[in-house]
């Protein structure tokens, strides 16, 4: 079930506009505070402003043609290809920027992405091929050709294109100005944003032609097409006076959030609670859009976000009579519909928590502020099942399971299962999920009604104390933790524990090893392995591949690299290999006395692992370890903890 949802939630057309919307919004929301900048200086000092000031007015032109879509270009590339992306994608832009007479943010949208990639491609062809003392001669080189290269492109091209389709999109919305069918966008709009679908929307169109109206005419409405708060103000407030329970109760909050803070999200969990209310965003976004077409108000630039604070700071000169209608109208038509549904449908208690988590499924992630409705629903009862999830589920999720196993049994609640497994293989039957934190939005979606606890450390993180009073208070608040199965690690440790000594032999100990670098150090922990017989020689790349995706450092100079899930079928059984590095290694920042290899097969590989976590969480028996002489200390050292 879990890896079919896994599936459906990659494949999916929604998912994949989402993820193409959370992109675009990524080029813009940093950029913002340009925004405000040109937006301020324009209706402060051109001569429509309030100060007319031709010296300071030259900066609205040059600030919206060359400044806002180069930061967008900048900010594109850097996110797909670091700063040499940024600068490549940046030089890229000033092409679109030249080929056109209109604002070019589409282009730089564009093109700022696009030239990164194909910059990333174009190194990845040489590199490690460079001759020593060359590099920054390629690297800056063929940073400027190609660079150059992407601008022409950009100037002949794209710009063109992008050039059309602006007008094509202008004359689509003065089609629906003139004919009066604007305020029927709301239809789209309004359940676009509750399914996460509006960043596609908002920056990727409206946004673009805003920014270009905005230039010509000093403002537009289509700023405010998507970030009026109004429909989601009377939504709320039909719940604060006719919803119930929880709903009823947070939706006074959720109105300060939503109108004040300008976080629109938070209202969306009570539509989902009662699919009907759409209609009444839809209606309340109808009546605002009509408001501001009749008063023909607008405002400046993009108010983000949608808080009734930044829409007034966004607002043009001649514009606050009509935008505040259009707020209050909005607010005032959801209300009625929304107090409607609510007072003619059925009455039962209101499922805030389960319609937040059904939020945080549609949204692909957790959310900041609608998980509070869920994380309460998530510890109701006794924590009875706990898991460790990583990529492989094999090493670093059985070291923390280990460690937060022991943590939990000491604080007298021995029958809390907790296990590992790979992410691939959850269910959504669990209380708490622990990740790693660069794992964690891959695991929340499979497992929406547990708790979520993102690490960035297996070995000795700070959360494992915050997890053994979450299980303590649970335990309190039910009277007692019911006796449950032994948990299947614990059962593999026990059944495993006369193997433990073949999975750790003393020719996979090593302990000076003579590796000097991260890399070379997985290549000799890997060799251990493959030497053993436990695994085939490709297994070491899938170790290199993991590292890539997730470090594996540990904690208390402990790394433990492993292949991924990908590569368990190179493994033909259970080994562990530890390599001493006496005068440390640099692991990503961390400073890493002691490399263990792990390949694990039916969880054989456990019980040896269990040792080691308890070893590494003792700071005196780490110095014991460092100290060793010779491997049969060390192997008696793990060998003391198993007995």
């Amino acid at each position: 079930m879990a890896t079919q949802l896994e599936a459906r939630s990659g494949t999916s057309a929604r998912v994949r506009v989402q993820k193409f919307g959370s992109f675009l919004s990524a080029m813009i929301m940093p950029n913002i505070g340009a925004f405000i900048a040109w937006g301020l200086i324009t209706a402060l000092f051109i001569p429509a402003g309030y100060f007319p000031n031709e010296t300071i007015g030259a900066l609205v032109g040059p600030m919206i043609t060359f400044l806002l879509p180069l930061l967008i270009g900048y900010t594109g590339g850097k996110m797909v290809y670091d700063v040499r992306g940024g600068v490549v994608g940046a030089a890229a832009t000033m092409g679109v920027i030249v080929g056109t007479d209109i604002p070019m943010f589409i282009g730089a949208m564009i093109m700022g992405p696009l030239t990164a990639f194909l910059m990333k491609k174009i190194d990845a062809i040489w590199d490690g091929k460079i001759r020593p003392g060359f590099e920054m001669l390629v690297n800056n080189f063929s940073a400027g050709i190609f660079s150059a290269f992407m601008a022409v492109f950009g100037l002949l091209a794209v710009g063109p294109l992008v050039t059309l389709f602006s007008d094509a999109a202008g004359k689509g919305v003065d089609f629906l100005v003139n004919t009066g069918l604007l305020p029927f966008t709301s239809i789209l709009i309004e359940p676009a944003k509750i399914l996460f679908l509006n960043n596609a929307i908002n920056y990727g169109v409206l946004t673009p032609l805003a920014t270009e109206q905005a230039t010509e005419t000093g403002k537009s409405l289509l700023f405010l097409l998507e970030a009026n708060p109004g429909p989601g103000l009377g939504l709320l407030l039909a719940y604060a006076v006719f919803g119930r329970g929880m709903a009823k109760a947070s939706a006074p909050g959720a109105i300060i959030i939503q109108f004040l803070g300008g976080i629109h999200e938070i209202y969306f969990p009570y539509v989902l609670m009662k699919p009907l209310m759409v209609l009444a965003v839809i209606g309340g976004g109808m009546a605002g859009i009509f408001t501001l077409v009749l008063t023909g108000a607008g405002l400046r630039s993009p108010a983000a976000p949608g808080s009734i604070i930044a829409v007034y700071a966004a607002t043009a000169q001649d514009s606050f009579v009509g935008v505040t209608l259009s707020v209050l109208m909005a607010a005032a038509v959801s209300f009625l519909i929304g107090s409607v549904i609510l007072k003619t449908t059925k009455s039962t208690d209101d499922d805030i928590a389960g319609a937040a988590s059904k939020m945080e499924g549609l949204k692909g992630k957790k959310s900041s502020v609608a998980g509070s409705f869920r994380s309460s629903a998530a510890t109701e009862g006794p924590i009875r099942n706990i898991v460790f999830a990583c990529d492989a589920g094999m090493g670093s999720s059985a070291m923390g399971a280990s460690v937060l196993r022991n943590k939990i049994k000491a604080a007298g609640f021995p029958d809390v299962k907790v296990t590992n497994l790979a992410i691939s293989n959850l269910k959504d039957d669990y209380d708490v999920v622990v990740t790693h934190q660069d794992l964690a939005a891959r695991a929340e979606p499979l497992t929406q009604s547990a708790t979520h606890v993102a690490v960035d450390n297996f070995m000795n993180s700070p959360r494992y104390d915050e997890i053994v009073e979450l299980v303590r208070a649970s335990a309190s608040a039910d009277g007692g933790v019911d006796p449950k199965n032994p948990t299947p690690a614990a059962v593999a440790a026990e059944a495993d524990a006369g193997s433990a000594h073949d999975v750790l032999a003393q020719e996979s100990v090593v302990l000076s090893g003579t590796a000097t670098t991260q890399e070379d150090a997985i290549n000799e922990a890997g060799r251990l392995l493959v030497e053993r017989g436990a695994v085939d020689s490709d297994y070491v790349a899938a170790m290199h591949e993991r590292e890539k995706s997730v470090p594996t450092y540990m904690g208390n100079f402990l790394a433990i690299p492993h292949g991924t899930n990908a590569a368990k079928d190179l493994i033909k059984r259970s080994a562990v290999s530890i390599v001493r590095y006496p005068e440390g290694i640099d692991w990503n920042g961390k400073q890493v006395k002691f490399v263990v290899g792990v390949a694990g097969v039916n969880n054989e590989h456990l019980s040896i692992l269990s040792a080691i976590a308890r070893v590494f969480s003792d700071k005196d028996q780490v110095a014991k370890l460092d100290e060793a002489t010779s491997v049969d200390e060390v192997l008696a050292l793990f060998g003391k903890v198993n007995a």
